[in-house]
């Protein structure tokens, strides 16, 4: 079973692009974020041609996230992060697909920081962190993958220094991306490739994404009833070249069916 990410950066604009992917990459599950798009102007037509279907959270102009499949039933579990019933980000959907839990997610970005935009960054991270301890408890086989604004160490970050005070790269961002690893996640690129040089995500400026001065903030966290199926990562790269791609490229990893 093959599952991608991808942060499409608006799903309405980018829709062509996404089409040309899934058409080359062929990926069984597919999470999304960034639809921004509220829920009646998902393109779900366009992707019921393209063989895939879906469950998705809208939300106007910002956030958005969802699920695709290509040949599996979608079983939605929730849309919506438990901890903060005032919460109004779409940024979490969880559903089974092929007896897997699926979580994907949006973390928030969390900048200027410091300021109200980290304090939210820091208290969703908590609440998914609560999440995924529990998902974790039930000792059922979980993937939680999506675009999760951080870079863990300095290998997944062109330049770190450059980016100490930014809130993706922090220190309280990267001690709370550690305190849910700790919980027995693999980190499913790491664990393949523990020393490569390999990113996500190249800014529209300066050139970065020719010059590979990128970020790697899309992550796969997968639990150990399932890390184990683990046989293949990878980042599909050269979509980000494409004309009027997203700033994300998308990450898939395939697992051994069970």
């Amino acid at each position: 079973m093959k599952i991608a990410t991808y942060n499409v950066n608006g799903v309405n604009g980018r829709l062509p692009v996404l089409l040309r992917w899934l058409a080359e990459a062929q990926p069984d599950v597919v999470c999304l974020q960034e639809l921004k798009a509220p829920q009646e102007k998902f393109p779900e037509e366009a992707l019921l041609q393209a063989g895939y279907n879906a469950i998705w959270h809208g939300q106007k102009s910002w956030n958005g996230v969802a699920i695709l499949t290509r040949r599996h039933e979608i079983k939605e579990i929730r849309r919506v992060l438990p901890g903060d019933p005032e919460d109004e980000h779409s940024r979490y959907i969880e559903a089974i697909v092929n007896n897997v839990v699926i979580g994907c997610l949006y973390l928030p970005n969390g900048n200027p920081a410091p300021g109200p935009k980290f304090d939210y960054k820091l208290a969703w991270f908590k609440r998914f962190t609560l999440h995924a301890a529990e998902l974790m408890a039930k000792g059922l086989p979980v993937v939680l993958t999506g675009d999760y604004n951080v870079m863990p160490t300095e290998i997944d970050v062109y330049k770190p220094e450059r980016w100490v005070e930014d809130a993706l790269f922090r220190p309280e961002t990267r001690a709370a991306f550690k305190t849910l690893v700790d919980q027995g996640w693999t980190d499913a690129i790491r664990k393949l490739y523990p020393t490569e040089t390999i990113y996500t995500f190249w800014d529209y400026f300066r050139n970065a994404y020719g010059r590979n001065a990128g970020l790697r903030i899309d992550h796969f966290l997968l639990s150990p009833q399932i890390e184990g199926r683990l046989q293949a990562a990878g980042v599909d790269r050269h979509v980000r070249g494409w004309e009027k791609s997203s700033d994300h490229a998308p990450v898939w990893i395939q697992l051994a069916e069970a």
